[in-house]
């Protein structure tokens, strides 16, 4: 893995870190993620920052939103880009920053989630869509899910499609697009358990929407490949 490279699992993994959730310290999250983070010193300039002991909740500048966001793979996060975002086309959404100026674990989380659903969706679908899980931006009691825990079961569930070994497609008695979906279908379900509390409706729209995100992100991946082969095209010419 590219030493300035996360998947998804991997960010998931520090966010639920640096706000505690996991107990386990952000830096032994990132080492077990590859060698390649074991020498603090080569580790990329944001990461190093938010290593730094702070008092209180940690928080996140735009900038330091959008420099973490483009450690993540195959995803293009302009700073240009989030600042609309956060002023107006998702406003209503991700809110002000909740910790003075800085915004919070779960706000970055949001705006991580929002990156994922535009390979697929435009800005009324997406609000639509994360509003069925996420209801006021300023009281996040009231969320079915917490966005971070969201961030950690959909990359989780990509991670598996992605990194690990599937299915053996050959003896598979579904076409290849329909055994991934059904593979998706299953390991979303599996993870609805650890959403605490919710009604039978509330899991049903946290299924379609854990569905939903595994299926933009791959989308996602196929249109990085995609100017990968047309760079690689034309170079060619």
């Amino acid at each position: 893995m590219n030493t300035t490279n996360l998947t998804r699992k991997n960010m998931a993994d520090l966010l639920l870190a640096l706000n505690g959730t996991t107990g386990t310290p952000p830096l032994t999250v990132l080492q077990e993620t590859s060698p390649a983070f074991h020498n603090e010193k080569d580790l990329p300039p944001i990461i190093q920052k938010l290593l730094k002991p702070v008092k209180g909740e940690i928080g996140f500048s735009l900038n330091e939103i959008v420099s973490l966001g483009n450690l993540i793979e195959f995803t293009n996060f302009p700073q240009s880009t989030v600042q609309n975002w956060v002023k107006r086309d998702v406003r209503g959404l991700i809110g002000s920053p909740q910790l003075g100026k800085k915004y919070t674990t779960e706000q970055a989380a949001m705006l991580f989630i929002v990156e994922d659903l535009k390979a697929t969706l435009d800005f009324d679908s997406i609000r639509k869509v994360l509003t069925l899980v996420f209801n006021n931006i300023d009281d996040r009691t009231d969320d079915i899910v917490n966005p971070t825990d969201l961030y950690f079961a959909y990359a989780t569930v990509f991670d598996q499609i992605h990194h690990h070994r599937g299915p053996i497609l050959e003896t598979a008695q579904d076409s290849f697009n329909d055994t991934i979906k059904i593979f998706v279908n299953e390991k979303c379900k599996s993870l609805l358990s650890s959403f605490r509390n919710l009604k039978e409706e509330e899991l049903s729209i946290v299924l379609n929407v854990m569905v939903l995100l595994v299926m933009t992100v791959q989308s996602g991946f196929y249109q990085a490949e995609t100017k990968k082969y047309m760079s690689g095209a034309l170079a060619l010419s």
